[in-house]
């Protein structure tokens, strides 16, 4: 049973990889055997995850990459085909959030959130596609969202937009690509640990929310992020596809 989880031999880039829930996907990536590319526009980060992850028995490369460009996605994209071999995984989870006020914000600053968070994952999904559908064989795409797609988020009107738009880039990218074996799908972290999220730890009254409406009463942990990216990633997933799937320690149910 533990060989559909086994992604030796197996090419994964991950955007965003090199800290927080990227990192935590690529580690779970790296356990399973995966080789890994990450992709992020920090160089000293990059070099960071790279020595991690290098320590778990991985081979890594990364690509210096500022998602929101068309030519910089296409360059890592070809890049890591000529180092690695080939793209089997590709995980978009490249993004960032800013507390802002809706009524403030500008137009300028609606649209640089969603260059990174929305264009930015299409390109990379894209691209990846337009190589799995190229040489055959299928792969997994996935998507990374979260539980700001469905419920109200102060202060965070474009964040929230751009990962509910996620959902139907995930579903009419599955259906789209299912007939070349290629697999799109989800995933909707609820309030992790990460540095992003450390200001809102240190707010009592948001702290005290997110712990008395999570059942499981913690917050999670980029290793809460491993198994699913695994599997979402391996072949134990051929027949799963177009979901968005929470983790989250229950927030949504309750």
């Amino acid at each position: 049973m533990l060989e559909m989880f086994d992604l030796t031999g197996k090419v994964a880039v991950v955007t965003g990889g090199n800290r927080g829930i990227g990192l935590g996907i690529a580690r779970g990536l790296a356990k399973a055997g995966a080789a890994l590319s990450i992709w992020s526009r920090d160089e000293a980060r990059n070099e960071e995850a790279r020595c991690e992850l290098a320590e778990l028995g991985a081979q890594v490369e990364t690509q210096c990459c500022d998602v929101s460009s068309e030519d910089d996605v296409r360059r890592c994209t070809e890049a890591t085909v000529a180092s690695l071999g080939r793209i089997d995984i590709s995980f978009a989870n490249a993004g960032y959030g800013t507390g802002q006020d809706p009524l403030e914000m500008t137009l300028e600053d609606w649209r640089r959130l969603l260059a990174v968070n929305l264009d930015g994952a299409f390109l990379t999904l894209r691209d990846a596609a337009r190589h799995m559908k190229e040489r055959g064989g299928g792969g997994k795409l996935i998507a990374i969202s979260s539980i700001s797609a469905t419920f109200g988020t102060p202060k965070q009107a474009h964040y929230a937009a751009g990962k509910a738009a996620l959902g139907g880039l995930v579903r009419s990218l599955a259906v789209e690509l299912a007939r070349y074996d290629i697999q799109v799908n989800g995933i909707q972290p609820g309030w992790i640990i990460t540095e992003a999220t450390e200001p809102a730890r240190a707010y009592e009254p948001l702290n005290k929310v997110v712990m008395s409406r999570t059942p499981a009463r913690r917050w999670g942990t980029t290793e809460d992020l491993e198994g699913i990216a695994v599997y979402l990633a391996s072949r134990a997933s051929n027949y799963h596809t177009g979901d968005n799937l929470r983790v989250d320690g229950g927030y949504s149910i309750f």
